[in-house]
């Protein structure tokens, strides 16, 4: 089972290895990372996306609270946030198959972004699965480069993580 965790932490020089380290160290694995800073400059967000039981669950949570750097750390449950990872696609296209690959784009709202003689860029935001869905659709295409973001979640209303 995935577990999404929004750790809050100091912004500073550091911290992402530590924290990266105490994972590396216990044998966690994990399976997203993304990083920014908060609308407080001296806060940054980390989601960190961790797969395993209730027990490996309650061992990172209670690691991580031991860094010093450390703020908050949440398990943010599915039905209990919004999230959304950010994917950049680059894609071979030529004349004959630039209509296919815009009506892919437009059912799955993603954009082109750029476009080349050769090939389009298409950037996609949405759970994992919907890029994945679109992925899968692009790959006989050739798909040449593609970069993702780790994903990046918040709670839902007015609680905050």
């Amino acid at each position: 089972m995935k577990h999404t965790l929004a750790v809050l932490v100091e912004n500073k020089y550091g911290v992402l290895t530590r924290v990266a380290g105490l994972f590396s160290r216990r044998g966690f694995n994990i399976d997203s990372l993304a990083v920014g800073i908060t609308e407080d400059p001296t806060i940054s967000r980390m989601t960190i996306v961790v797969r395993g039981d209730e027990h490996v669950l309650e061992q990172v949570t209670k690691q991580l609270n031991k860094l010093i750097e450390v703020i908050r750390v949440t398990d943010l449950g599915a039905d209990e946030s919004v999230e959304r990872e950010l994917a950049l696609i680059k894609v071979n296209t030529d004349a004959s198959n630039r209509a296919e690959i815009i009506q892919i784009v437009d059912i799955f709202r993603a954009r082109i972004i750029d476009v080349a003689s050769k090939s389009v860029t298409i950037e996609v935001t949405g759970d994992a699965n919907k890029i994945k869905a679109i992925q899968t659709l692009l790959r006989p295409f050739g798909i040449k480069e593609m970069a993702r973001t780790g994903k990046v979640a918040l709670t839902r209303g007015s609680k905050s993580s």
